[in-house]
C-alpha cells in the first residue's frame, strides 16, 4: 500500500504541490482573521440559538435531515467557496448549481434552510447570511446526531451568482467513483490535508446514497465484502431502481460515530471512493486509528470542518446578505417590482 501511495507524487510534484498548498493556506489564514466566532454577538445575539432550535426540530422529524444539511455545506464550500451559491435558483443571468451532476435529484434540506432563514430574519432582518446559516446548521446537525461540536467562525457573506459549470466539474465535488489520487487532489486544491480528507469522509457515518452511485461497486468490484454486496442487490438491481436508497453506514445510520471506519476495515463501505482510503498506508493508518479512537476522530473532524468552512468566504463588503437564500437581492428586487407593476395595472 505504501508503494501505491508514494507513486501519487514525484519529488518535484510533491514540492510544487506543497508550495501551492502552503500559499493557499496562508490565504485561508488571512480570511480566517476576518471571520469571528462572536460576529453576531451584538447584531443578532439570538442567531445561533434560533438556528440550533430549527435544526433540532427538523432532525427530530427526520433523522436523515442531519446528513442532508451537512452535505449542503460541503457542496457549497467545494464550489467557489462557502458563499451559499448552492442555494440560488436559476435566473436569466445564470444557471445555478442545483441541477449540476452532484446535486440534481439529491440535494436536500433546502426547505429547512428556508425555514431557518425566515426565523432568523424575523429576529434580525438583513443581518445573518445564508452562508453562515449553512455552516452553523452543519455543526448543529452533527451534534444532534451524537457527534462533536466545534466553534464556527462567522461573518461570511452571500454570493450574487452561482456556477453550474463549477458544480458540475468533477474536480470540485468528489464523485462516488473517484480514485484515491483524485480524492487527494480534490481536497488539497481546497487547502485540505490528507488527514482533513479522511476525517471529513468520516461524515459518511450518516446519510444515504442512491443505487446509481453504488451499483457498479456491488456488482463488479472485488474489494467488497460478498455478503454485504449481496444484501444490497435486492434494493439495487443491476438495472432500474436508480433512486433507491441505502445507508452509507448500515450499522448505525443515524448516529455520528466511528462505524464508518470500522466498515472500511471490513470492506463494507457503500461507495467505491470511500473504500479507496484503504489503498495507501497514510490513509489506511488514519482509518485504522479513527476506527478505535472516537476522541481523536471527533477532534480531527471538528478541526477539518473549521478549515473547510474557511474556504474562500466573502467577507467585509464583498457579496451581500440575502433575505431570501434562493434569490439574489437584485433578482428579489426585480420580482417585487414586477408584482407591484402587475397590481397597479389591475
Amino acid at each position: 500500500m505504501a508503494s501505491y501511495y508514494s507513486s501519487l507524487f514525484t519529488p518535484n510534484t510533491a514540492t510544487t504541490l506543497g508550495l501551492w498548498v502552503f500559499l493557499l493556506l496562508i490565504g485561508i489564514g488571512m480570511v480566517s482573521a476576518q471571520l469571528s466566532s462572536n460576529f453576531y454577538a451584538t447584531s443578532c445575539p439570538n442567531a445561533l440559538s434560533t438556528i440550533r432550535s430549527a435544526v433540532n426540530s427538523a432532525i427530530s422529524k427526520e433523522a436523515r435531515m442531519g446528513a442532508s444539511l451537512l452535505r449542503l455545506h460541503f457542496h457549497d464550500c467545494f464550489v467557489n467557496g462557502c458563499d451559499a451559491s448552492v442555494l440560488l435558483d436559476d435566473t436569466p443571468n445564470f444557471i445555478g448549481e442545483k441541477s449540476a451532476g452532484p446535486n440534481i435529484n439529491s440535494l436536500r434540506g433546502l426547505g429547512v434552510i428556508d425555514t431557518i432563514k425566515s426565523q432568523v430574519e424575523s429576529v434580525c432582518p438583513g443581518v445573518v447570511s445564508c452562508a453562515d446559516i449553512l455552516a452553523v446548521a452543519a455543526r448543529d446537525s452533527v451534534v444532534a446526531l451524537g457527534g462533536p461540536s466545534w466553534t464556527v467562525l462567522l461573518g461570511r457573506r452571500d454570493s450574487t451568482t452561482a456556477s453550474f459549470s463549477a458544480a458540475d466539474d468533477g474536480n470540485n465535488i468528489p464523485a462516488p467513483t473517484m480514485s484515491l489520487t483524485g480524492l487527494v487532489s480534490a481536497f488539497s486544491s481546497k487547502g485540505l490535508s490528507v488527514k482533513d480528507m479522511v476525517a471529513l469522509l468520516g461524515s459518511h457515518t450518516i446519510g444515504q446514497a442512491r443505487c446509481t452511485n453504488f451499483r457498479t461497486r456491488i456488482y463488479n468490484e472485488t474489494n467488497i465484502n460478498s455478503s454485504f454486496a449481496k444484501s444490497l442487490k435486492a434494493s439495487c438491481p443491476s438495472s432500474g431502481g436508480d433512486n433507491n436508497l441505502a445507508d452509507l453506514d448500515p450499522t448505525s445510520p443515524t448516529i455520528f460515530d466511528t462505524a464508518f471506519f470500522k466498515n472500511l476495515l471490513q470492506q463494507k463501505s457503500l461507495l467505491d471512493s470511500d473504500q479507496q482510503l484503504m489503498n495507501a498506508h497514510s490513509t489506511y493508518s488514519l482509518v485504522n486509528n479513527y476506527s478505535s479512537n472516537r476522541e481523536t476522530f471527533f477532534k480531527d473532524f471538528g478541526r477539518a470542518m473549521i478549515k473547510m468552512g474557511n474556504i474562500s468566504p466573502l467577507t467585509g463588503t464583498s457579496g451581500e446578505i440575502r433575505p431570501n437564500c434562493r434569490k439574489t437581492n437584485q433578482a428579489r428586487a426585480r420580482t417585487q417590482v414586477f408584482v407591484i407593476s402587475c397590481s397597479l395595472s389591475e
